[in-house]
């Protein structure tokens, strides 16, 4: 499966989603993807499920310092340092900004299913190949959810593959894909 191939059942999917529900009003964005800032227990550890299982490249991070965190609400005067790691090339590449918030012990929600409470649940990332996906996050001991990876109905997503692990902290990772 190629590239292309990826593009058009995304945007087929987009399509299909956007025909259900549209817009109250036109809204113009100057950058149409979205960056995702992750509270981890382990750095290191995420960093490399992430970049060695995922295939993310890490970035140069940066830091805010503890009173810009207080004032925009994102801390109690604690300093973020942030690790960016991306999926893809140019500046509208997927983002993760990861970060474990030093002097605090974060609570980890329950996340047994989707559905056993509100808020993010998972992320979704489109791969060439789910048999080298698998290969990589086996190195890591990083075993597949239930009876991943499923083959998709024809009539969802033809050739398509869907896997399900836990990154460090327990988050769902939802990977799609051909098996090559």
């Amino acid at each position: 499966m190629t590239a292309p191939y990826f593009s058009a059942l995304l945007v087929a999917m987009t399509l299909s989603s956007a025909a259900l529900a549209p817009a109250a009003e036109p809204v113009l964005f100057p950058r149409t993807t979205i960056d995702l800032g992750i509270v981890v227990g382990n750095l290191d550890a995420a960093v490399r499920f992430y970049t060695e299982g995922i295939g993310f490249r890490e970035l140069k991070g940066f830091e805010v310092a503890a009173d810009v965190a207080q004032a925009a609400g994102l801390t109690d005067n604690k300093p973020l340092s942030i690790r960016i790691l991306v999926l893809g090339d140019g500046p509208d590449a997927t983002k993760l900004k990861l970060m474990q918030v030093a002097g605090t012990s974060p609570r980890s929600g329950d996340n047994e299913f989707i559905h056993s409470h509100t808020g993010f649940r998972y992320l979704t990332i489109v791969v060439a190949d789910m048999e080298a996906a698998l290969s990589r996050l086996k190195k890591l001991a990083v075993k597949p959810l239930a009876q991943s990876p499923v083959q998709l109905p024809e009539s969802l997503a033809p050739g398509m593959q869907l896997l399900c692990v836990r990154d460090p902290d327990g988050n769902i990772v939802e990977l799609l894909g051909p098996k090559k």
